[in-house]
């Protein structure tokens, strides 16, 4: 029996097998969640949807994040065939990809409205309409990147996006931990999605990554499940407010060393 058997989850952001959500549902599923999708346009349909099936998920359902009709609508939907639910997934973000090249401040007012509203506001929306579904004890956890802390090459309004996500974080834990539900964010290292893609030099960043590194290596979509199957489990029952890193390590590198050949 799985350390999560009985429990359900919402998860939004799978986009296809190379999604850091997909490898997420996989390790609750391994765990023995019962797993629900949502997923953000009809053209994804088609590759969401055979990854549902292969981990016997009935509940399939399209939603617009910036749209708070359907959030409404599709909470509604869960509500009714799903009941409540005990994990919530967050592994969404978007920008425009003129907006993560240049300098920072040449960041265009639409354009920090849209990285803020779909890849930090949505996450904050989504705990709201959840919550009526809730069961005792439930755990809500966000994608993060170490961009959020730091200044990296070409991440710009989406840096700034995931640091208002990490303060989101805290503070919905703070206002859902008196409610008896935990509140996580998990930063990854740079892993190749589809959302990566949009992201200029990443090729030469994720090889450079292994160099810098404690650990000498990329980290993948299991190890990021990994760490939400115990985020999202009574072994982090203590656990609430915190950003977790699955970077084999890079984030606690002050100077990068001389050279180890």
């Amino acid at each position: 029996m799985g350390i999560l058997e009985g429990k359900k989850a919402l998860v939004f952001g799978v986009a296809n097998n190379r999604s850091i959500a997909w490898g997420i549902a996989q390790a609750l599923h391994r765990e023995g969640a019962q797993l629900a999708f949502s997923y953000a346009s009809a053209a994804l349909l088609r590759r969401v949807a055979p990854l549902a099936e292969q981990v016997g998920a009935d509940f399939i359902e399209q939603c617009d994040l910036s749209r708070d009709d359907d959030l409404e609508s599709l909470f509604a939907k869960a509500s009714a065939q799903l009941g409540n639910i005990d994990i919530l997934i967050h592994s969404v973000a978007f920008a425009n990809r003129d907006e993560l090249n240049g300098p920072y401040y040449a960041t265009s007012r639409e354009g920090f409205r849209m990285a803020l509203d779909i890849s930090c506001y949505s996450f904050t929306a989504m705990v709201r309409h959840a919550l009526p579904l809730f069961n005792p004890g439930s755990s809500c956890l966000a994608m993060t990147y170490y961009g959020a802390e730091k200044a990296v090459p070409h991440y710009n309004v989406m840096g700034v996006a995931k640091a208002a996500l990490e303060a989101s974080v805290r503070y919905l834990a703070a206002d859902l931990g008196p409610l008896s539900h935990r509140v996580n964010a998990i930063s990854a290292g740079p892993i190749r999605t589809l959302a990566a893609a949009g992201v200029s030099g990443f090729k030469a960043m994720h090889r450079e990554f292994t160099e810098l590194a404690p650990l000498q290596r990329n980290v993948t979509i299991e190890d990021v499940g990994n760490a939400a199957v115990y985020l999202c489990s009574d072994l982090a029952a203590g656990v609430t407010g915190e950003v977790h890193y699955v970077d084999s390590g890079f984030n606690v590198i002050g100077v990068a060393a001389p050279s180890r050949g």
